[in-house]
């Protein structure tokens, strides 16, 4: 009996034993799964957000691009036209407003729009921005001391002739641009969000008093690598992990930085908690066999704690789905981020939740889905949270029907709500002229384009008579203000159908689709000319203005750039006759006297 005991005992022992090292091999590997899932997500987040920084920074090229086109510069030393220019075009712009500069080919200062606090000539900074403007057409400066600012240069060359003759420099107060203020957004309490130069110097940061330090040395070795990675190190005593991601527009890099504690989260210390109670169990194991069962009681409700551990604070949503649409298992984000209550969504169709217009989208998918033993999808669409609000989620879904673990189709979701309202926003400013609101020249001629693919479009060029005399006897900023009255008094002239832009300084162009009568024509120029005839009242001043109107019948599959043209040389024909009357209407291909 005494030897069965120590059989037992030893049966036990050994089957503790080997469950132990299989759990401890199973939780090794399921904790290298979890942070491999982990890194892949910060370096795509980390890539997404270089992207959009990257975005930024073209748009800053762009911005300077469109500035050069509204001024003339002389290129001389010290010049007090060019002076001029370049305040006013600084005092337009969003991203230059601390001041524009002429340079030379060899990049020696010409003219400068401010008298002081200006970054040394001889500054290390300037070097890249030189480099990369001789191969790229445009160049970005490191961060560099102007006074007690921090500034950061984007230069472009001045073309003629299709060569280059000098170079226009725009500076930006690095603590002041949208590209700090896109990055303060990310702040968090986790970790910082940096953009560095390739000196290691930060230009912008989710932590304002970081702008103008320099980055640890670690970090900043890695600065020169294209891909994301990942740098670890030690600061201030603390183990430290970042992810670095190179090659954005200007050669800058974007850096997160948390501690590795932080990073790592509950995943390590859930690991060595069960590591622990494994030993723990083999040692409870020589008591005898009759604890063997209680011991896998204890591991199976510990697997579990373990597994909610995971999920409770992950930033996704992870759901089971049966082949209907209907929830099976809904992990415990669902209420930090969507704010049900934790299981209440649980044998409800998921179909509830999403948005009426995406899911006809969504059931497609989840039926091609089904069809595929081993498919996976990926859609967006939207989500209704608790309190009625609708969020966009990415979704990563694929079918494990044949997983007898699952049975289902298990579903990743994350919120990407703010990311795609970033993205809808560049997209509307690329689109709308800034000053007024109205489309732009690039939004009106796709609509123009689109529109005569179906119908008929009557075209009408509205150039300002008097516009530049309000400039210069009242200044830009009352001619701005004009423009914005103007707009507003045009778009209370249209149709709803119809559209109104901004195509230039001082010109408007409408379209009216489906317009044929020469009448309707006429009414509509005859309105513009009497809404801008009547005087503006502006800053105290009383201003007349009027109008000069050129109108083209475009028909239906004509060619939109032609229609464009046709009513351009309308207007300029009634802009500069000496027979005709300023304010009066020509139109392509028919002649009447004025009204």
């Amino acid at each position: 009996m005494r030897l069965r005991n120590w059989i037992a005992v030893l049966v036990s022992v050994l089957l503790l034993a080997g469950a132990g090292v299989v759990g401890i091999l199973v939780n090794r590997s399921t904790v290298k799964a979890v942070e491999t899932v982990h890194q892949n997500d910060t370096t795509a987040l980390g890539t997404n957000n270089g992207t959009l920084t990257g975005q930024l920074q073209k748009n800053s090229v762009r911005e300077l691009t469109l500035l050069l086109g509204q001024i003339a510069v002389r290129l001389a030393a010290d010049d007090a036209k060019d002076r001029t220019s370049l305040a006013v075009a600084a005092k337009k712009s969003t991203t230059f407003q601390y001041g524009m500069i002429t340079t030379d080919l060899d990049g020696n200062f010409l003219t400068v729009s401010r008298a002081s606090g200006l970054p040394a000539q001889n500054d290390a900074a300037w070097k890249p921005l030189w480099e990369q403007i001789k191969a790229e057409k445009y160049g970005f400066s490191g961060v560099m001391n102007a006074g007690d600012t921090y500034v950061a240069a984007v230069g472009i060359p001045v073309l003629v002739g299709g060569g280059p003759v000098g170079y226009l420099i725009g500076l930006n107060e690095v603590a002041q641009t949208p590209l700090h203020n896109y990055i303060r957004e990310l702040r968090s309490t986790a970790h910082k969000t940096m953009i560095v130069d390739k000196a290691g110097r930060v230009g912008a940061a989710s932590d304002d008093t970081l702008v103008g330090e320099v980055v640890h040395p670690e970090i900043k070795a890695r600065l020169d690598h294209e891909k994301a990675q990942f740098v670890e190190y030690t600061e201030n005593g603390r183990d430290m992990i970042a992810v670095v991601v190179g090659g954005l527009a200007s050669d800058w890099s974007y850096v997160r930085t948390q501690t590795q504690a932080s990073f790592d989260g509950a995943v390590y210390s859930r690991s060595q908690t069960l590591n622990l109670t494994l030993l723990a169990m083999l040692a409870i194991g020589v008591v005898g066999i009759t604890l063997l069962g209680y011991r896998t009681q204890i591991q199976r409700r510990r697997a579990d704690e373990r597994f909610q551990a995971l999920f409770q604070h992950a930033p996704d949503l992870v759901s089971v789905l049966d082949g209907t649409g209907r929830i099976v298992f809904s992990s415990p984000s669902t209420t930090s981020v969507l704010g049900f209550a934790a299981g209440s969504r649980t044998g409800h169709s998921v179909f509830e939740v999403v948005h009426p217009e995406d899911q006809q989208q969504m059931r497609e998918g989840l039926t091609t889905l089904l069809a595929d033993l081993s498919g996976v999808l990926r859609l967006q669409c939207r989500v209704r949270t608790a309190d009625g609000e609708y969020r966009w989620f990415d979704f990563t879904a694929s079918n494990q029907m044949q997983n007898a673990a699952l049975s289902g189709v298990v579903i990743n979701a994350r919120d990407i709500s703010e990311n795609r309202a970033f993205q809808e926003r560049l997209e509307h400013e690329a689109q709308h002229d800034p000053l007024t609101g109205l489309p732009n020249r690039r939004r009106m001629q796709d609509k123009l384009h689109t529109s005569l693919r179906a119908d008929s479009v009557a075209v009408l060029f509205v150039d300002l008579d008097g516009f530049k005399p309000v400039n210069d006897a009242h200044g830009h900023e009352v001619g701005d203000e004009l423009l914005r009255q103007v707009a507003d008094r045009l778009s209370a002239c249209v149709r709803s159908s119809d559209v109104l832009s901004r195509v230039g300084g001082d010109e408007f162009v409408m379209l009216m689709p489906g317009v044929v009568d020469p009448g309707d024509v006429d009414a509509m120029s005859n309105r513009v000319r009497y809404v801008l005839g009547l005087p503006f009242r502006i800053d105290g001043h009383e201003i007349q203005i009027g109008a000069s109107v050129g109108v083209h019948l475009a028909p239906a599959a004509g060619d939109p750039d032609e229609a464009l043209r046709a009513a351009d040389h309308a207007m300029y024909e009634i802009k500069h006759s000496r027979r005709v009357p300023a304010g009066t209407v020509a139109r392509v291909g028919r002649h009447r006297a004025p009204d």
